[in-house]
């Protein structure tokens, strides 16, 4: 089974109904059911209304405790993984506001605890100065004050000292002249005042030496349980598990390479100076 992007994620009540139906095949109730999975008879009926998106596993359990048939465990799977993969597309987001886009993104943040970024070419707008953000939306017609501000605002997050921040940049996303120079020096500053808080980390990789690993994208890992990774076009939203993990075990081996603390800060301060003497 295959989908186009646009499908993913708008799978949820046809894998809902795809279960209740093997269920009612194998001739067990709810409860019997939810004692196989070892969960509450209210989540598998909330599984099979469509009222919560099971995770993989959670299908996993499910197909087992149903004995479902080899030959319609597969398509299951696929929805499965198609109702945990979420498409955004930037066209969309644009027509309905990317404003809200940032409430939503607010939103993810006052739930989470723990955020690690990796930016691959542009600086995240959460490390971003006024200039630099603008800068970023410069390609999109239209007037994106409230952008703007909806962006500066969630800022205060970092300031939160609840929460854990990783970030990692690329020697490209330091160094790619997004803005003009002196305001790209003010934006390197920016980045080593950041450094400084007890919360975050924040680690630069420089091009150098020997990396045998080369990620495609930038991407950001809520906690354990929800991947953003975005691309040209628009943002996919994963939360399979074993996605989640993979792009955990990708985040911790592009640590190896960054410098953090006074190293990453004399790399910032030595590019802003660079930058200044432009």
């Amino acid at each position: 089974m295959t989908f186009e992007p646009e499908q993913l994620g708008q799978s949820l009540q046809e894998l809902a109904a795809s279960l209740k139906g093997l269920r009612k095949r194998s001739g067990l109730s709810g409860d019997r059911v939810a004692q196989r999975m070892h969960v509450s008879q209210s989540k598998v009926s909330r599984i099979e209304n469509g009222k919560v998106r099971p995770s993989v596993l959670d299908v996993e359990q499910y197909l087992r405790a149903v004995e479902a048939p080899a030959d319609l465990v597969a398509e299951a799977m696929a929805l499965a993984k198609s109702a945990n993969t979420e498409w955004q597309d930037f066209r969309n987001l644009r027509r309905k506001g990317l404003d809200k886009k940032q409430q939503e993104l607010a939103t993810l943040e006052k739930t989470s605890t723990e955020f690690r970024f990796f930016l691959l070419s542009m600086i995240t707008s959460l490390l971003s100065t006024p200039d630099y953000i603008r800068a970023s939306l410069a390609h999109v017609p239209g007037d994106h004050s409230r952008t703007v501000s909806r962006k500066l605002e969630r800022q205060e997050v970092l300031y939160d000292t609840r929460k854990r921040f990783t970030f990692l940049l690329s020697e490209l996303a330091v160094k790619w002249p997004l803005v003009q120079a002196p305001a790209m020096a003010i934006q390197l500053d920016r980045l080593v005042s950041v450094s400084r808080l007890p919360n975050v980390r924040l680690g630069v990789i420089p091009a150098r030496g020997h990396m045998p690993i080369a990620p495609m994208d930038t991407f950001t890992i809520y906690d354990t349980i929800l991947t953003t990774a975005e691309t040209t076009t628009g943002v996919v939203v994963l939360r399979d598990p074993r996605d989640v993990a993979a792009y955990l075990e990708l985040f911790g081996s592009l640590e190896n390479y960054a410098l953090f603390d006074d190293g990453a800060r004399d790399f910032l301060v030595e590019c802003a100076d660079k930058a200044r003497d432009l």
